[in-house]
């Protein structure tokens, strides 16, 4: 276990450093020739997509010859909501294995009596303010008795990225500029549980300034931990929500997981908790 771990936590660290090569060499060309041919520098983007193609089949083989079996937990919100890159759809339902989210879902506020979240548009308006969209502020809880490992709200919210310019800005500039500055700077402001058995829970791209725990603290099945932000890699004030078996976003792998009373909804498909269901155990 030790040993596949350290490779894995070397693999990423080599990956990045030939990701901060390869931009590094952009970079500089814009003030200095390079003293060598321009194909060269995409070496190093090349060894960084061979390690994220090994990583990625060795995560996919794992699932192929045993899948890891799913861990039944409380939602993490409670009110009417909608599922979005659900692995009830694909695996990994993000299309990565990356950071551990292999079966990690989104979920996006869908209140029956409104108001409804902005529907995303070609030109105009370019952005929208979170407060336009239900599931921010919305609270969220634990999923189970845990220990908090990690917590930390210090990142801004941003604005929506909901026009054709705003999505083009985010895969082209600010995905890559996330993504050079770590896991944390993806994932933005989050929560990582320890729930026992080598099983954690990770809520990310939570609201800045609004966590009621800290690192270290003991919590139940039901307690407010927080609330629904748009911080880090998001378009759109949502709920990021995964399992993972380490602490560790850059080792850990994915785990199946299922909510009480409600399963693991398709992409698509709207669902309804109650407090009575999130506080279940």
């Amino acid at each position: 276990m030790s040993v596949s771990v350290g490779r894995r936590k070397a693999a990423a660290r080599v990956q990045y450093a030939l990701w901060l090569i390869f931009f590094a060499q952009i970079v500089i060309r814009f003030f200095v020739e390079l003293p060598y041919n321009y194909w060269v520098s995409w070496l190093p983007a090349l060894g960084a997509i061979g390690i994220s193609l090994v990583t990625s089949r060795s995560a996919q083989r794992r699932i192929e010859t045993g899948p890891p079996a799913p861990v039944e937990v409380a939602p993490p919100v409670t009110g009417r909501w909608s599922a979005l890159n659900s692995p009830a759809d694909k695996v990994p339902s993000h299309g990565t294995h990356q950071f551990a989210q292999t079966y990690a879902i989104d979920i996006v506020a869908e209140p029956a009596g409104g108001p409804a979240r902005p529907a995303p548009v070609w030109f105009w308006p370019v952005a929208h303010r979170n407060r336009d969209y239900p599931a921010f502020e919305a609270p969220l809880y634990a999923v189970a008795d845990a220990t908090v490992v990690h917590a930390e709200d210090g990142q801004r919210d941003h604005l929506s990225r909901s026009s054709l310019a705003g999505v083009l800005y985010f895969w082209l500039i600010e995905g890559v500029c996330r993504t050079l500055g770590g896991s944390r700077r993806v994932i933005g402001n989050h929560i990582i549980l320890d729930l026992g058995e080598a099983t954690y829970a990770v809520y990310a791209h939570v609201q800045r300034g609004s966590l009621d725990i800290r690192t270290g603290d003991k919590v139940v099945a039901g307690q407010l931990l927080g609330r629904c932000g748009n911080s880090g890699n998001s378009t759109q004030p949502h709920v990021h929500f995964q399992l993972m078996d380490g602490p560790d976003l850059d080792t850990a792998r994915g785990i199946p997981f299922s909510w009480h009373e409600v399963g693991v909804p398709a992409t698509g498909t709207s669902f309804t908790v109650d407090e009575h269901t999130s506080a279940h155990q």
